[in-house]
């Protein structure tokens, strides 16, 4: 062979084991070399949540998850957002038929705890563990009523105020009507706002939860006391057919029976609520710290700077402390027993994008109040929120009754509080709902 032809033969070698080469490394990834590889399959994740509004809250928390979609294309999210008032019914459908999806948002105390009780969820410790300072921030209690057996099933996204007692300012100065600290002093701004010809107290109870909630868990507590009701709620030396419990009752019956709400209230829902308020047409509105982000997202400066907000006027011989706050720690992400692999590293890495330290400032500067120790950067938030936020730590909490019942026994006293406001039996009410509490602990 000359020496041309040699020359081209080692060429064609050379270039043979360069293309080679070039496939082999192409087929292996990053690495390089080895066997070639089928392109990895995505994780696929489902994540179910009821931040579904226009509020601010709801858009920061969508804005987390939609970031976690962006730093993660090797996961294929199916992200559901859910509207509240048909959120519950829904995980229950689906956890009767265990087909939890793989992270999904719970509801702090009871309801946590039916998925909990059913083998339907696993612990986040790692979780926090592997990110101590993160966990270390959050105040104390936090973890509370999200824990079982010394582990954590969830971290709380925003805290649970529930029963914030706003009023326009305005309205009353205009009026010459006197701030309520008591209940004879609100029954008093009651009758005046209405020989006024204005709605005392905006009220929207179409989902039968927020008189409950934000109205009943707070006013009970200011006659019985927050130990009354955790022994009744456990069925342990009380019952919701004690004579404190009924005068509590009677007391949420005199507000409807004076007028004290619009008419149709059992039909409006809680957005219609706060607007109605936020636009000046009630001086009054008992709602939770959710307000604050829905009015933000809705209210004129001008309307929001005229409302303040504090606690509900307190009870004459009530045995609980006034200046508190019906609420909590709120609920958060809980993660499907069934995730294993990579598919729970993922579902860890979405729930921590969402309450991490990043989550938590983005939720709290959306006017909302957050367990977590975070700088709130005021140019961010309203004047109202500042004012909440301020005042949340003065006080300190007690229970939201639908955190602590059985679903019979919130169900019971949800539809009990309707039926009630509309001329129902204080008596009657505290049957039901002791019936209700008794048989679902089998007692």
């Amino acid at each position: 062979m000359n020496k041309k032809a040699a020359s081209a033969s080692i060429a064609s070698v050379l270039a043979l084991s360069m293309l080679a080469a070039c496939g082999q490394a192409s087929d292996s990834g990053a690495e390089g070399g080895g066997k070639s590889e089928a392109p990895a399959e995505k994780v696929k994740l489902t994540v179910w949540h009821n931040f579904s509004g226009d509020d601010l809250r709801a858009k920061a928390v969508r804005a987390q998850i939609d970031k976690f979609k962006a730093a993660h294309p090797e996961v294929e999210l199916d992200a559901q957002a859910i509207p509240p008032d048909g959120y519950r019914q829904r995980l229950k459908t689906v956890a009767a038929a265990n087909e939890m999806p793989d992270v999904f948002f719970a509801h702090s105390g009871s309801g946590i705890k039916e998925f909990y009780d059913g083998g339907l969820i696993q612990p986040i410790t790692p979780l926090l563990n592997k990110n101590s300072q993160w966990k270390s921030n959050f105040t104390p209690g936090a973890f509370d009523p999200l824990s079982f057996n010394n582990e954590v099933y969830a971290v709380p996204i925003n805290a649970s105020v529930t029963s914030l007692f706003y009023y326009n300012k305005s309205l009353f100065d205009k009026h010459g009507v006197a701030v309520p600290k008591t209940w004879d002093e609100l029954h008093a701004a009651i009758k005046a706002f209405k020989d006024k010809g204005i709605t005392p107290i905006s009220l929207g109870n179409k989902a039968a939860w927020l008189a409950q909630s934000s109205i009943l868990s707070s006013l009970a507590d200011r006659v019985t006391g927050s130990d009354w009701f955790m022994k009744a709620a456990k069925q342990e030396g009380a019952k919701f057919t004690d004579p404190e419990f009924v005068k509590a009752l009677s007391l949420m019956k005199g507000l409807a029976d004076t007028g004290a709400f619009q008419q149709g209230f059992n039909s409006l829902d809680n957005t219609q609520m706060e607007q109605y308020f936020i636009s000046g047409k009630a001086a009054m509105m008992i709602d939770g710290a959710w307000a604050l982000t829905n009015m933000a997202a809705t209210g004129t400066k001008e309307q929001l700077d005229q409302v303040e907000v504090s606690v509900l006027p307190s009870v004459p011989g009530g045995k609980g402390d006034p200046n508190t706050l019906s609420g909590g720690a709120g609920g958060g992400f809980a993660v499907n027993k069934k995730l294993t692999g990579k598919k729970l590293d993922a579902a860890f890495d979405l729930i921590y994008t969402v309450s991490g330290p990043e989550g938590m400032k983005a939720v709290a500067e959306s006017n909302t109040i957050v367990n977590y120790k975070v700088d709130v950067d005021q140019s961010k938030v309203t004047s109202l929120f500042y004012k909440a936020y301020n005042l949340t730590k003065t006080v300190t909490y007690t229970p939201v009754y639908d955190a602590y019942l059985s679903s019979q026994g919130a169900e019971a006293i949800n539809n009990g509080l309707q039926e009630l406001l509309m001329g129902g039996k204080p008596e009657d009410i505290a049957k039901k709902l002791q019936d209700a509490q008794a048989r679902s602990l089998g007692k």
